[in-house]
């Protein structure tokens, strides 16, 4: 967890000032809050940070995304589901390192997240940590109440109806399920995606790539989407898809995803460097 600055009230001499600091504290407080367990109070969910430019149906590098994602529909992209296997964490050392696994719609080319999934941790000296969340990004992640463990079927789904979204996780191994409704205004709606992500730490507007924790492969299948009123798979010829590829700064493959299986709801992602 990152500590908040301690303000001492007695070397404020002007109330208005003392009470316009506490409120920036507050304000910083409430960007940072996390209940989740394993995670610090500062990590979140991002938009994609490519490291090249998307064309139509091509591979692109992405700093903090693998995966797909689905783009240029004729209309809003409305709904995004899939599932997949709850990867295990490999820790080999003390050092902390993330891994996250979701379903979601916008992010992939505009500025806002509308997300639900799980991480596969490792919250340092060795220990793997799992657990649930959705993300309504800009704004911080929120704990959801799901247990979550290796080897676990979960399965996703982000619907959205206007500036309303639905967003719902399962478990399908143990039947525990999580439905909540969020209104986010000004969302695009532009894009859909199954994503393995390295989160990112921020302090205050700061971030930073988290190191990736080792989760092995991670296997999504059940992949559809809905734009114009039209469900189909990531390979639907009703919009574009692009396959992509996590790498450093320095072009080091970091996350690598599979090519699409034959009906287009399927692939693999493997880890290949934190």
């Amino acid at each position: 967890m990152i500590p908040l600055s301690i303000f001492n009230a007695t070397r404020w001499r002007g109330t208005a000032t003392f009470k316009l600091c506490l409120l920036a504290v507050l304000a910083i407080a409430a960007l940072l809050a996390w209940s989740g367990g394993g995670a610090p109070a500062s990590l979140l969910h991002r938009p994609n940070a490519p490291t090249s430019n998307s064309i139509d149906n091509a591979t692109t590098a992405s700093t903090n995304w693998s995966g797909y994602a689905t783009y240029q529909a004729a209309g809003p992209f409305t709904d995004a589901k899939g599932a997949w296997t709850q990867p295990a964490a490999t820790c080999p050392d003390r050092r902390a390192a993330y891994a996250s696994f979701w379903v979601g719609l916008d992010g992939y080319n505009s500025n806002t997240v509308e997300q639900i999934g799980t991480d596969s941790d490792c919250a340092g000296k060795g220990r793997p940590v799992y657990y649930a969340w959705y993300e309504m990004y800009p704004n911080p992640p929120v704990s959801v109440p799901v247990t979550v463990h290796p080897g676990d079927q979960m399965y996703a789904e982000v619907s959205a109806s206007g500036s309303t979204y639905t967003l719902t996780l399962t478990n399908l191994t143990t039947g525990a399920t999580f439905t909540t409704q969020q209104t986010l205004a000004g969302a695009a709606n532009s894009s859909a995606e199954w994503v393995a992500e390295a989160p990112s730490g921020c302090r205050g507007f700061r971030c930073t790539v988290l190191p990736l924790a080792n989760f092995g492969t991670v296997n999504f299948s059940g992949s559809y989407t809905t734009a114009s009123g039209h469900t189909g798979s990531i390979s639907d010829s009703n919009w574009a898809n692009d396959r992509i590829i996590m790498v450093t700064n320095g072009g080091t493959i970091k996350a690598l995803p599979s090519a699409l299986s034959p009906d287009g709801t399927a692939f693999s992602d493997t880890w290949n460097h934190q």
